[in-house]
């Protein structure tokens, strides 16, 4: 196997869908912990789990006069919870969601953190309660790490991106809801939500906004299925005529039925250098709804002035 095939491992949703499952439902308990105690900020960014070092995480969560923080260790495959007094409570993973779900409430009571949270999955089609789930019980620690590792060379493609833009952009997040990575653009004008939205979809899209991001494939809300993990695009609105616009590489394409320009994962752990063709289809499909919407592109993008290896190097610079 090739240092590329190590780092850009395939990773067919069939292989590893039902520890995929079980991993989402035990990352939709950690990021409901967020959403119940940390101040609500634009786009819902609070509930979002940040890439550690090891996994997935909460930000800091304040509790009282402690605050508190949970992570989900992907290579020792059990969460930990640690609050800023050096308490620490650990739950394994590779149990049923029930299961899982009762350890954890049980671990941050022991904790003396109370923290009520809504055990209703969201954004899955045919939801069970996180108290009734023995459904989602397989994980497969090895196809768990594997996963991990390429959200690890996908993160630090999409920071890259994000480095290039001076406007309000978001961190690169993952969303336990919809199971994804991604940053998001925007262009400083508000935006109104789409007719009859949902709470969720309410609070997301008040601005003018360019996503791109990385998802596992699966089973959409929509129906729509796709087998294989892509790289994701959109605007919001949808400028017309966004469909028509040319995006680089030349595999990538605007999926109807998704409404959103995808890349294939394969394509891009195939190609001759990865880094170039996650970075081409974020910054073309960000260009062809920036024109589309006459964003003020010379007052929010730059060139970084130098790359991490060269500021390393002032560390040892008199």
């Amino acid at each position: 196997m090739t240092n590329q095939e190590q780092r850009w491992p395939a990773l067919p949703v069939d292989e590893w869908e039902p520890t995929y499952d079980t991993l989402h439902m035990y990352a939709q308990v950690a990021g409901k912990l967020s959403l119940a105690l940390r101040p609500m900020t634009n786009h819902w960014w609070q509930v979002a789990l940040e890439l550690s070092a090891r996994g997935l995480r909460t930000a800091a969560i304040p509790y009282g006069d402690r605050t508190f923080q949970m992570e989900l260790d992907l290579l020792e495959h059990q969460v930990r919870i640690e609050t800023s007094v050096g308490e620490r409570r650990t739950v394994p993973l590779g149990r049923p969601v029930r299961d899982f779900y009762a350890d954890t409430m049980a671990a941050l009571d022991d904790l003396g953190l109370h923290v009520p949270i809504w055990p209703q999955p969201v954004e899955v089609p045919d939801p069970i309660p996180f108290d009734r789930d023995d459904r989602h019980a397989t994980y497969d620690g090895a196809q768990a790490e594997r996963y991990w590792h390429v959200l690890c060379q996908v993160g630090a493609i999409l920071a890259e991106f994000r480095a290039r833009f001076t406007g309000k952009a978001s961190p690169v997040q993952f969303y336990w809801g919809s199971f994804d990575l991604a940053t998001t653009r925007y262009s400083g004008r508000s935006a109104d939500p789409p007719p009859g939205a949902d709470t969720i979809t309410r609070f997301s899209y008040t601005a003018e906004q360019s996503t791109v991001g990385f998802w596992p494939g699966g089973t959409w809300l929509n129906g729509e299925r796709v087998e294989q993990p892509v790289f994701f695009a959109y605007n919001y609105p949808g400028p017309p005529g966004i469909q028509d616009q040319p995006i680089a590489p030349a595999t990538a394409r605007f999926d109807a039925g998704l409404g959103e320009f995808i890349l294939s994962y394969d394509d891009v752990r195939n190609s001759a250098d990865p880094r170039q063709a996650v970075l081409d289809f974020a910054q073309s499909t960000y260009e062809a709804g920036a024109q589309l919407q006459h964003w003020p592109r010379e007052s929010l993008e730059w060139t970084p002035p130098m790359p991490p290896s060269h500021r390393r190097a002032l560390l040892f610079t008199p």
